[in-house]
């Protein structure tokens, strides 16, 4: 006997969407499935690789390994969100590209959603807060040098422009 499905209000990259879902169904699933937001990938659909990290409430989880209805109240960011409102792409998006930080791209969504956390928490980590930070998602293709090359400059990058600011110390 099948479960009747779960009508729910997600807020993704800032925008509320109103799904209807199996009450098993994964955030991945719903994200890919329901919401079309094809960024956040399957990898291994075991919590190992990291390459279905999004962020909930600005810290990375593995939407493979969490449940939609669990998300509902909170707020969700997807590679897609990662710009915001800018018609720029972030700081890690353009090191990410600049210094090859991605090769295939598969893992690459996971691999900026968490830096991205990192960064917005952590103003200067070093090398190996970062490695650190990243240890979660796996990169077939770069060796990871130039993804920790990529995450280095976006923390530089962010830094020139918090000093730039008006009224800055």
């Amino acid at each position: 006997m099948s479960q009747p499905p779960l009508h729910l209000k997600l807020r993704v990259n800032d925008e509320e969407h109103h799904v209807s879902t199996p009450p098993h169904a994964t955030l991945l699933e719903t994200l890919r499935e329901d919401l079309e937001l094809t960024g956040t990938k399957h990898g291994c659909e075991l919590g190992e690789c990291g390459a279905c990290a999004v962020l909930v409430d600005g810290s990375p989880l593995l939407s493979c390994l969490t449940l939609s209805r669990e998300c509902e109240g909170k707020s969700v960011e997807t590679i897609e969100g990662v710009a915001g409102d800018s018609s720029e792409l972030h700081p890690l998006q353009e090191a990410f590209a600049d210094l090859g930080g991605s090769q295939c791209g598969y893992c690459t969504s996971g691999l900026i959603l968490t830096a991205k956390s990192l960064v917005e928490n952590n103003d200067d980590p070093s090398r190996a807060t970062i490695a650190e930070a990243l240890s979660g998602n796996i990169c077939r293709c770069t060796g990871y040098l130039q993804v920790l090359d990529a995450v280095e400059k976006a923390v530089q990058v962010l830094k020139d422009r918090r000093l730039s600011e008006p009224g800055a110390a």
